[in-house]
């Protein structure tokens, strides 16, 4: 009873954006002589914490019966409980390739719905029916992300051996010489475009595996080149973060608190022991194959694990745009134009809803044969601008 209380008590004080006296006028029941005390009371579905089943995703059922008292008859703490604890991977056990609850298996890729963070329009009624001000549209928080799966292409002995017998000699021969010829060493173009946008915090994941499989290559963390490029970013005042391994395992905290999965590659037992390993923020919450709202949410929100009904203090960062969902021909594959007038519409929901927008393209797509140089930029500006 005591973790039921403290899930609903956190979930409608998130609703009101934070504000915990606004949060108080608030009843999660049924009985309504509840409006006595409080102005708003929100009827639950009797699923919080039982049986798991899909909200339904339409507009809630909104009463007055009396001047300044409302009743929602839509459980929308229960919709912020399914959504943002990951609970529908309990339901629906499809998996893709690598083992990921994808965006095709779930109910948000129908209609459009990944593009609408649903339980922020529910908070912008709940602080409507509370005659709270709106939240200013504007962005929380601006995040530009970048995973760095390898720091070069020629500068070790498997890239430079593998690009002589493709006939790249020059380009090895020019990469040996000054490591900003390689052409995965994008980070000064990264960081010139990233300090376009005012007031953003610019993130880069380390890779920390054993470099085997899916993980590899894993760049000497101790090596030059490396260490000239963290000098780098400190210097840049860029953020470094955990890039975790494919295979799951869980680095030891040494540098940051900050992780993200390798491949979005994550699950609820992964987040667990991400929370048991003390990580404080986590950067996965993506899909791969859709970009959007996964969360249902462009803001922060602490996890809640739905297996065994803990609040937990890993708090998720929505990830609501990686490059290579919008190009790849088994993701999205859109054109350049698509592409960026899709970035657009969910960059205004994010900032419609004060959210946090959280951007993640990858150093080695820039100089791939796609439009990710021409593309980033064009987005950046449209932040900036706005």
């Amino acid at each position: 009873m005591g973790n039921h209380k403290r899930i609903v008590d956190y979930i409608l004080t998130w609703l009101c954006y934070g504000d915990k006296n606004a949060a108080k006028r608030v009843a999660y029941t049924a009985n309504e002589k509840a409006l006595k005390d409080h102005d708003v009371i929100i009827v639950p579905n009797g699923h919080l914490g039982k049986e798991l089943v899909v909200p339904e995703l339409k507009k809630p059922v909104v009463e007055q019966p009396a001047k300044g008292k409302t009743v929602i008859r839509t459980d929308i703490v229960y919709a912020v409980f399914f959504f943002t604890s990951r609970a529908e991977e309990l339901i629906n056990t499809q998996r893709d390739e690598h083992g990921r609850f994808a965006a095709k298996y779930s109910v948000l890729s129908q209609k459009s719905r990944l593009q609408i963070p649903r339980l922020d329009e529910y908070a912008r009624l709940l602080l409507k029916q509370l005659d709270l001000p709106l939240p200013s549209s504007e962005f929380g928080h601006i995040y530009l992300t970048h995973d760095i799966d390898a720091v070069e292409q020629y500068r070790h002995l498997r890239g430079a051996l593998g690009g002589i017998k493709r006939g790249e000699f020059k380009q090895v021969l020019r990469a040996l010489r000054d490591i900003h010829n390689d052409p995965l060493y994008t980070f000064p173009w990264l960081l010139e475009q990233d300090a376009k946008v005012p007031n953003a915090e610019t993130i880069y994941f380390v890779k920390r595996t054993h470099g085997r499989g899916f993980d590899y290559p894993q760049y000497c963390l101790w090596g030059r080149d490396f260490k000239r490029l963290k000098h780098m970013l400190r210097r840049s005042n860029a953020y470094i973060g955990v890039h975790g391994s494919y295979y799951g395992a869980i680095p030891k905290i040494e540098y940051s608190k900050m992780f993200r999965a390798h491949y979005l590659r994550s699950d609820i037992d992964h987040m667990q022991r991400l929370a048991d390993a003390g990580y404080t923020d986590d950067f996965t919450m993506g899909f791969a194959d859709q970009a959007g709202f996964r969360l249902q949410t462009s803001r922060a929100v602490r996890w809640i694990n739905p297996v065994t009904m803990q609040l937990t203090n890993l708090t998720l960062h929505p990830l609501i745009i990686m490059d290579c969902t919008l190009d790849r021909e088994h993701y999205m594959n859109l054109s350049e134009d698509e592409a960026y007038f899709l970035c657009e519409r969910l960059i205004e929901k994010v900032r419609l809803h004060h959210g946090d927008l959280c951007l993640l393209w990858h150093n080695n797509s820039i100089n791939e044969q796609t439009y990710h140089k021409s593309l980033y930029p064009q987005i950046l500006e449209y932040i900036a601008k706005h």
